[in-house]
């Protein structure tokens, strides 16, 4: 395979609270020859800005484009947030003349960087779809994940605004991080609650219907005996896995449902070790689920 190289943007949440989802996705793009390449010169993508001034968030977004193309590379992100925010920056400012220099006038003066329009923005899991491939990713593993029930949560971001995909798997029946967790030989669990939020949105603004949102999957999850549930997103992790405890106590009910990336579930795959791929650093412990792994090593 020809080495792919993607400027990385990690973003404000995953350096913090996920550094398995660091880990992982690091150790899986090397063995599949993906080079993610690093830069001090991000900053916040703009999302916390976009509801208050859509202007300044393209600004901050521009900023981060710029730094990309300085670089001569596209960006792959590993936050759905941060992919949702810059993929639409991305997408008004390469087809909008007019709106780019706009927005760089301001860039410009509180920066000295223009963005002229070249970087497109790569989740990690379309690097894995698109760029890799499925044929490539089955090609590659090395350790068939038979036997384990996963679930796909797509989260709101990864697809969504639609438009700025380009048509990027299907927003009302999304598959493509099923086919991935396929790919694994792992089973995909269909399940009703797919699309739902996780609600992390409104935690901020509410707590208790935030914690009742995700409690729904869960309780889903858990009856169709699913060994955990795979996540592309922190802000999803947030919720799901370190809000899990105050959402059993809220709904009076008992989950222990496991919560993994889905490159630390590829990295399985590929026969990385788990203590590579920061399996020790995720916080809902299952006996079930560690039988499971240790039976498939």
């Amino acid at each position: 395979m020809d080495t792919m190289r993607y400027a990385l943007f990690l973003g404000c949440t995953v350096p913090i609270r996920n550094m398995n989802y660091e880990l992982s996705a690091r150790k899986v793009a090397e063995q599949l020859g993906i080079e993610l390449v690093d830069s001090d010169h991000f900053s916040c993508c703009g999302y916390p800005t976009k509801s208050l001034d859509h202007h300044a968030a393209l600004v901050m977004a521009a900023r981060n484009l710029a730094v990309a193309e300085e670089m001569g590379l596209d960006i792959c992100v590993l936050c759905s947030a941060c992919g949702g925010t810059l993929t639409e920056a991305a997408k008004i400012l390469n087809d909008d003349v007019a709106t780019r220099e706009k927005v760089n006038v301001d860039l410009e003066a509180a920066t000295g960087k223009r963005y002229r329009g070249t970087v497109q923005v790569w989740h990690i899991a379309r690097v894995l779809y698109q760029a890799v491939g499925l044929a490539k990713l089955k090609s590659e593993i090395k350790v068939s994940l038979k036997g384990l029930k996963l679930a796909a949560h797509y989260g709101c971001h990864y697809l969504k605004p639609s438009e700025s995909y380009d048509g990027f798997d299907d927003t009302e029946v999304p598959h493509t991080l099923d086919d991935l967790i396929a790919a694994t030989g792992a089973e995909a669990v269909n399940h009703n609650t797919k699309l739902d939020c996780c609600g992390g949105g409104v935690l901020a603004v509410d707590e208790e219907v935030a914690l009742a949102m995700p409690a729904a999957k869960l309780t889903e999850l858990k009856a169709l005996g699913a060994d955990a549930i795979v996540l592309i997103c922190p802000f999803c992790d947030v919720m799901y896995e370190y809000n899990q405890r105050r959402i059993e106590k809220n709904a009076n009910a008992r989950f222990g449902l496991p919560v993994l990336f889905y490159p630390q579930v590829l990295g399985l795959a590929l026969g990385i070790p788990a203590e590579e791929l920061g399996l020790s650093l995720n916080r809902v412990k299952s006996r079930e689920l560690n039988e499971k792994l240790a039976a498939l090593a």
